[in-house]
């Protein structure tokens, strides 16, 4: 008689390391999006210039890109715990500076308030060239190879559920206690990951080449990268259309000059693609969409960029927050195909530098994009360059689909 294997959808979760793990993940997607939300609504309050809040994106992303790749190399042959204990402990002492200083705003003037605050985040963006591709590759050495699909799905789940909590926490916070105590819960929050961290013991080295410089190290990790098609078309994928489509940056200015919904309206919105990412993943957490891997990750993307282009258009609250919901629940099914396809391709001396690989190209997407976002609702008007990146986006996954069709047939399961 046959004997059918039953799915656990909390098969990774089971594992005590893997949870202090994504629980950590958990709290500092809060912290820092409580941050982020915060810092942008103020800047904006203050200079009501869009690119200000792009110029936040382009000070995290110089130091995260300029650094990645030195950070993976270093968590491939040092303690991972020891990385993530240093990295993290220099975000709260960054986060409570920003306190210190923020308490200090009437004696300071504007211009030394923005450079205390970019400098800052400055800091924070080189912290986490070392936490991220850290953490990431981590992940693979807490459960077993059938687990990473469910690894990959949880920790999606945490980060998507962290940016629901986070950017509502700070919009109520913000209105209610003001922006120096809002940045005080960051500091609490980040002291919280730290005990986490700290939770999960030291893992071996995997592979580790004594003689090996830093470049020859770092090529390395580039090399497997570029030469691994679906790795390097399903990051690219989400690189560009996320670079052009994404419109966190920008959402103060839709909040306070389009929609008029105030501060509170800003965590709302800041909160919508989460929650719908995490609606989803609850789902994917049942349901794989890795059988056609390639392919719902190109309807995916497709998707995302319909979505954007709804919300640029709208002028209805309700509307945009259903066009957000939508572009979270089609950025989560790519997150997960994609985090899998690293879990599985990557060998585990080489986790940690395609992991920074990997932080880069969404680094780029992430900070760069709001860079890019901020640019050019300065240069060409809010709406119509959120028309514009709704429209590059679907152009994107167009063209990589004509490149890639030969990827359609192939099928992963861990």
């Amino acid at each position: 008689m046959a004997v059918h294997q039953i799915h656990d959808p909390y098969a990774a979760l089971r594992f005590h390391e893997f949870r202090n793990l994504v629980i950590a993940s958990f709290l500092l997607t809060i912290a820092l999006m409580i941050q982020e939300v915060a810092i942008g609504y103020e800047l904006y309050r203050i200079t009501h210039d869009p690119l200000s809040l792009g110029l936040i994106g382009l000070v995290e992303a110089i130091p995260f890109i300029s650094f990645s790749l030195f950070g993976g190399h270093i968590a491939d042959r040092y303690s991972k715990r020891k990385i993530l204990l240093w990295s993290v402990g220099c975000i709260a002492l960054c986060s409570a500076v920003l306190v210190f200083f923020s308490r200090r705003h009437d004696d300071l003037a504007p211009t030394g308030l923005l450079l205390t605050i970019y400098s800052t985040i400055f800091v924070i963006g080189l912290c986490r060239a070392f936490q991220s591709p850290t953490a990431t590759s981590l992940r693979a050495f807490l459960v077993p190879f059938e687990h990473y699909e469910n690894a990959a799905t949880w920790s999606s789940s945490a980060w998507q559920v962290g940016a629901v909590v986070g950017p509502v926490i700070s919009g109520f916070s913000y209105a209610w206690i003001g922006f120096s105590n809002t940045l005080l819960v960051v500091v609490g929050l980040v002291v919280v990951v730290f005990a986490f961290y700290s939770r999960i013991g030291d893992k071996p080295v995997a592979g580790v080449k004594p003689a090996e410089n830093v470049l020859a190290s770092i090529k390395e990790g580039i090399g497997f990268v570029f030469n691994t098609k679906i790795i390097l078309y399903s990051i690219s994928l989400d690189l560009f259309s996320v670079l052009f489509g994404g419109v966190m940056a920008i959402l103060p200015v839709y909040a306070q000059d389009i929609l008029q919904v105030g501060p509170q309206g800003l965590g709302i919105l800041r909160a919508a693609p989460s929650l719908g990412a995490v609606l989803l993943l609850m789902v994917l957490a049942r349901v794989s969409p890795m059988e056609h891997a390639w392919r719902n990750l190109l309807v995916a993307v497709t998707g995302f960029g319909i979505s954007i282009l709804v919300f640029a258009v709208s002028h209805w609250m309700l509307l945009s927050l259903v066009a957000l919901f939508l572009s979270g629940a089609f950025d989560s099914v790519s997150v997960v195909i994609r985090s899998t396809i690293l879990e599985m391709m990557t060998p585990a001396a080489l986790r940690g530098r395609v992991m920074a690989v990997n932080g880069i190209f969404l680094a780029a997407s992430n900070e760069l994009g709001a860079f890019e976002s901020g640019l050019a609702a300065k240069l060409m008007g809010t709406i119509p360059s959120t028309i514009f990146g709704g429209i590059m986006t679907l152009a994107i996954v167009t063209w990589v689909y004509t490149k890639s069709k030969g990827l359609l047939a192939l099928r992963l399961k861990s």
